[in-house]
Order: structure tokens, then C-alpha cells, then sequence
């Protein structure tokens, strides 16, 4: 017979699932209206953000039923308080996805630097790292998380690389220093939804096997 705790935590986890579905669709519309050059796509990324604000109070209220009602112990314990700060993660991942709209708003209202290669590839790297680390979680798949930790790597390498590239040109040409900033700021948003994200995988480790990977143990 499933437990009562076991039937909770399922839609626990359902809503922990979708405010993560609203991470990656809030940060890829965020890269599109970039890319695309549609404020628009910004538009719908502030709607995106309401709801994700929405689901952290409500997941927030549904832990603290949870513990005031099942009084969980032990493992159940430890996955409950993960649940409360992997919904923080997810929260301020929202607020990064505002935050590239923002910058992408602003980069908007000037002429075109360069053709925005690397950008769209962290998008698509941190989108994943969503995804995966939350799959991880659930399922408590070690390897699965340490692949996230792996790909936050990735994400590091492409911020590193825009931040060269932009820099070289600002240099040259100081006419693009506004636009430039706009772009490093943006990387910037993007490596932090890269570290929230990898907070999720070191998370699904820790309740897999205990392990502790934070503070820049081994990841492999």
C-alpha cells in the first residue's frame, strides 16, 4: 500500500516539475526575443516569472503542511527540505530569466554588435541543465546529476569565451561598449541560471548516496 507521505510528495513533485518546465520556457524566450530582435518574447518571459512566483509560495506552503501534517523522519526528511531549496533555485532562475529580458531589451534599442553565436548555445546548455537535474532528483540518478555538474563546465567555458571576445572588442571599437555590456550581462544571467541549476544536481547526489560535491569537490 502507497503511503500517505509517498501519495504528497507525488504532487509535491509535480509542482516542482512544472515551475521547472517555466525556467526553460521562460529562458528560451528570453534568448528568442535576443535573437529574433522581438520584445515580445520579453513580454511573455515577465508572465512566465508571475507563475513561477506563484508556484514557490504555494510549493513553500505545501512543504510546510507537509511537515506540520506527516511529521517526516529520516530520508523522507532530507527530501522535503531539498524539495524547499531547489524551489528557491527555481525562483531565482525566473528572476535571471527577467533579467536577460531586460538586458535583451536594452541591447535592443542599439545597432547589432555581432552575429550571436555563443549566447543561444548557453541558453540551450542551461535549458538542459534543467531539465536533467530535476529528472535527476527524482530519480536519484548519481550519474545523471554529475553529467549536469559537467555541463555547468560547458556554460562556464561559453561565458568565459563571450567575455574575451566582447572585451577584445570594446577595445577596439568603443562605439560598442553599451552593446557589449548588454551581452556580458546577459552571459552573466546565464551562468547563474548554470550554478542554480548544478545546486539541483549536487542536491539529487547528496539524497542519492549522501555524497557532499559542493564547494568544487570532484565531480566525476
Amino acid at each position: 500500500m502507497e503511503r500517505h507521505f509517498d501519495q504528497e510528495f507525488s504532487k509535491l513533485k509535480d509542482k516542482i516539475l512544472e515551475m521547472g518546465n517555466h525556467v526553460q520556457a521562460a529562458v528560451d524566450l528570453a534568448i528568442r526575443g535576443l535573437t529574433e530582435r522581438n520584445t515580445d518574447h520579453f513580454a511573455q518571459v515577465h508572465e512566465i516569472e508571475k507563475n513561477i512566483n506563484l508556484a514557490h509560495l504555494d510549493v513553500d506552503k505545501f512543504c510546510i503542511r507537509l511537515f506540520a501534517r506527516q511529521s517526516p523522519l529520516g530520508a523522507d526528511l532530507r527530501l522535503v527540505f531539498s524539495v524547499v531549496k531547489i524551489n528557491a533555485d527555481l525562483e531565482r532562475m525566473g528572476d535571471q530569466a527577467v533579467n536577460i529580458a531586460y538586458n535583451g531589451k536594452d541591447y535592443l534599442t542599439r545597432p547589432p554588435i555581432k552575429e550571436l553565436v555563443d549566447l543561444p548555445k548557453m541558453g540551450e546548455e542551461v535549458k538542459t541543465m534543467v531539465r536533467d537535474a530535476l529528472a535527476a532528483f527524482f530519480t536519484l540518478d548519481v550519474e545523471q546529476a554529475k553529467k549536469v555538474l559537467m555541463n555547468d563546465d560547458v556554460v562556464d567555458e561559453l561565458k568565459n569565451k563571450i567575455f574575451n571576445e566582447l572585451s577584445s572588442m570594446m577595445k577596439a571599437n568603443p562605439a560598442v561598449v553599451d552593446g557589449a555590456l548588454d551581452l556580458i550581462l546577459i552571459a552573466r544571467n546565464l551562468e547563474r541560471l548554470g550554478d542554480h541549476a548544478t545546486n539541483i544536481a549536487e542536491a539529487a547526489i547528496f539524497d542519492a548516496n549522501g555524497e557532499d560535491v559542493r564547494h568544487g569537490k570532484d565531480k566525476t
